[in-house]
């Protein structure tokens, strides 16, 4: 089972890198709405390896049969690896390949807030947004942020897979 999850986890973990970085080369200068679709995209292709890292597990090294929970466990590991690693990358990504990233993002979030909110509002949302400038700015938490997105996504992949593939 290691070899298995070791080895569609680092697929996973070079696919969600190689694509991110691709994504960022091409969808420069496009709305961060479409970024964001890609990016969404780039993480559920790539988390694909669950279903056949658990797929190859049952069957070549299970005689053809799985259980949900060992197909789950199976797929959270895969998904693990994937996480860390796009946490990883988008730590390098926010701090070195493009450090104006959160500035850039902070005004065209206060600028789209300003003309589609009323003024009172506005004010208020400004605030909030002033106020956790400074978490969205710390490493360790955009690590675990887009870590935990991965994950998540990835654990939504892993039961789906887990039902499909499970045999006795």
């Amino acid at each position: 089972m290691r070899k298995i999850v070791l080895r569609f986890g680092l697929f996973g973990a070079i696919t969600i890198c190689v694509l991110f970085l691709a994504a960022w080369f091409l969808a420069d200068g496009q709305s961060y709405t479409v970024q964001e679709l890609i990016g969404y995209s780039v993480m559920i292709l790539s988390l694909s390896f669950v279903f056949f890292g658990i797929k190859q597990f049952r069957d070549t090294e299970n005689s053809g049969s799985i259980s949900f929970k060992k197909a789950l466990t199976i797929g959270l590991l895969i998904s693990l690896i994937v996480a860390i690693a796009f946490g990883i990358l988008d730590v390098i990504y926010v701090e070195f390949l493009n450090p104006d990233f959160m500035d850039d993002y902070y005004a065209r979030s206060v600028a789209e807030m300003e003309a589609t909110l009323p003024t009172d509002e506005f004010k208020i949302k400004l605030q909030e947004l002033e106020a956790q400038k400074t978490t969205f700015t710390n490493p360790m938490f955009t690590f675990a942020i887009m870590g935990l997105t991965v994950f998540v996504i990835g654990f939504i992949i892993s039961l789906i897979s887990s039902l499909i593939l499970q045999r006795k």
